[in-house]
């Protein structure tokens, strides 16, 4: 079978984006396209691809359905530089391969995440794991900012210094702070991408890993950008209610109250507020 080759992803190749103070997401390599996926999925009964609004239609019915197989024919091969406290997040999804840069053989760089004043938030009351939308005030955020940074610099030549009095590597490492940036090459398929990226582009995932989404979104949307479109049409950009909130829409509808309380109300209502209004 002949290489794909997608010229949108070749300009991309190699090319450092870069993400926050000092990270990036780097797109290294890719294997196949919208055109592999259309072949894996007529492979069965021996056709390939067809015409493009033919192959438009296959990517939107496969992905409208859950059909995933056929999106696990493309991977993509990321070099990303990230904090620590990202990357640990990043690995609970174990379903790509990656190799990462160890403290145990090299000398970790000088290098640390210090976010920008306006992303300090309080932290908020209805979520325990996020910060809420109010920021800090001004002169608390600076003094902050300060201490992270003198904490980090002192930590690093702690570090140094251990180096110096010939402390193994794989010990003088575990008082690094997660601030610290690391890199890895990660590759995945497309179909667990997806998955990625539609819990990692949500807007209660945290700001900086989302950060590095939006911009390994763009390298799938220049790999497979007619998948890209059928993803953000039928999972991105889509809502989707369970039982009990498919119940309350439907009483909704007919004029009622929704019959649900507390969380289940916010997170119903918080969905019908994507559902866009029609203009007068």
């Amino acid at each position: 079978m002949a290489h794909i080759v997608v010229e949108e992803a070749e300009a991309l190749l190699d090319r450092e984006l870069p993400v926050l103070d000092k990270g990036f997401v780097r797109l290294i390599d890719y294997l196949g396209g919208d055109q592999r996926v259309v072949q894996a999925a007529r492979v069965s009964y021996g056709a390939g691809t067809k015409s493009v609004r033919q192959d438009r239609a296959l990517i939107h019915y496969l992905l409208s359905h859950d059909h995933t197989s056929p999106f696990e024919q493309v991977q993509l091969t990321f070099h990303v530089k990230m904090p620590i406290f990202v990357a640990r997040q990043w690995v609970r999804h174990r379903t790509a391969r990656l190799n990462e840069i160890s403290g145990r053989y090299s000398v970790m760089r000088d290098e640390f995440y210090l976010p920008e004043a306006s992303t300090l938030r309080t932290q908020s009351r209805d979520n325990k794991q996020a910060r809420s939308e109010e920021p800090l005030p001004a002169d608390a955020a600076e003094a902050i900012l300060r201490q992270m940074e003198e904490d980090q610099r002192t930590l690093y030549a702690h570090y140094e210094a251990m180096l110096e009095q010939g402390l193994a590597r794989e010990v003088a490492r575990c008082n690094l702070p997660l601030s610290l940036y690391t890199e890895w090459y990660w590759q995945i398929d497309l179909h667990n991408l997806f998955h990625f990226l539609r819990l990692r582009l949500d807007e209660h995932a945290q700001y900086e890993i989302r950060c590095y989404a939006q911009r390994m979104a763009e390298c799938a949307r220049a790999v497979a950008p007619i998948s890209w479109e059928a993803f953000e049409e039928h999972h991105l950009m889509a809502v989707r209610f369970g039982r009990a909130e498919l119940e309350a829409l439907g009483r909704v509808m007919a004029g009622q109250e929704p019959g649900l309380e507390g969380a289940a109300l916010r997170e119903f209502e918080a969905k019908l507020a994507r559902i866009p209004r029609p203009s007068a």
